[in-house]
């Protein structure tokens, strides 16, 4: 299970979050939702290792993982999907779908089959550049990047953003296959009310850099989570 513990950052004299705290369980769907810039994309990327925080902790599977870097955890099963997808444009898909077998012993540097029965439109893009790809197209690349890794977290940032519905509900089929199969932790960054609450299991809702309500989805009261969503 991921473990956040009060954690702080700051950028500079900025402060981003404070004293941020969340569980992230196997088999379930936790879902950050807040306005944009109240600290959820930065929250990720403190789990992530690509921001240091300045206290509290971060725990995966029983270890402190605060201080490790990036590729450490990736590594320990931590796979990341970044708002804005970051795929690599020049680069095939299939090529995209491979760099993401960096960290796994060299025995296991094979693109799983599972990963095209999830997204089977890659499967007929291997040789074309990820640049050429819809943004929708791009997205699915992108989570599919990270189950490379055979990850058992799964960090998803906005996987809605500037989405077509059709992709939208794929990419929903999607979280709901894999956190079915209860071994995998799901953590999911969303603005949108309405899909979080079509997958999450747990809630979690930001506001200027704080936690502001938590809990099992179904005890939170619609009107006050769209309270802290609203501008």
């Amino acid at each position: 299970m991921l473990s956040v513990d009060t954690i702080d950052l700051f950028y500079g004299a900025s402060r981003a979050l404070r004293g941020v705290s969340l569980t992230a369980p196997p088999g379930r769907v936790t879902c950050v939702l807040g306005r944009n810039g109240v600290g959820k994309t930065s929250l990720m990327r403190a789990i992530m290792g690509l921001q240091p925080v300045a206290g509290g902790h971060v725990r995966w599977e029983g270890a402190d993982i605060t201080r490790r870097p990036a590729h450490d955890r990736a590594r320990r099963g931590i796979g990341f999907v970044p708002q804005g997808r970051e795929i690599f444009p020049r680069l095939t898909v299939r090529e995209n779908l491979e760099t993401g077998l960096a960290p796994l012993a060299r025995g296991d540097r094979v693109l799983p089959p599972g990963i095209f029965e999830l997204f089977p439109v890659l499967s007929d893009m291997m040789d074309r550049r990820g640049g050429d790809l819809s943004g929708g197209q791009q997205q699915q690349l992108a989570i599919a990047r990270a189950l490379v890794t055979r990850p058992r977290l799964l960090i998803l940032d906005e996987p809605t953003e500037g989405i077509q519905p059709s992709i939208i509900r794929d990419i929903g089929r999607v979280i709901r296959t894999l956190a079915a199969q209860g071994t995998m932790a799901i953590l999911l960054v969303e603005q949108y009310f309405d899909f979080a609450r079509e997958l999450a299991d747990d809630l979690v809702v930001m506001d200027r850099g704080e936690v502001v309500m938590s809990g099992p989805g179904a005890t939170l009261a619609e009107q006050d989570v769209r309270r802290h969503l609203t501008v």
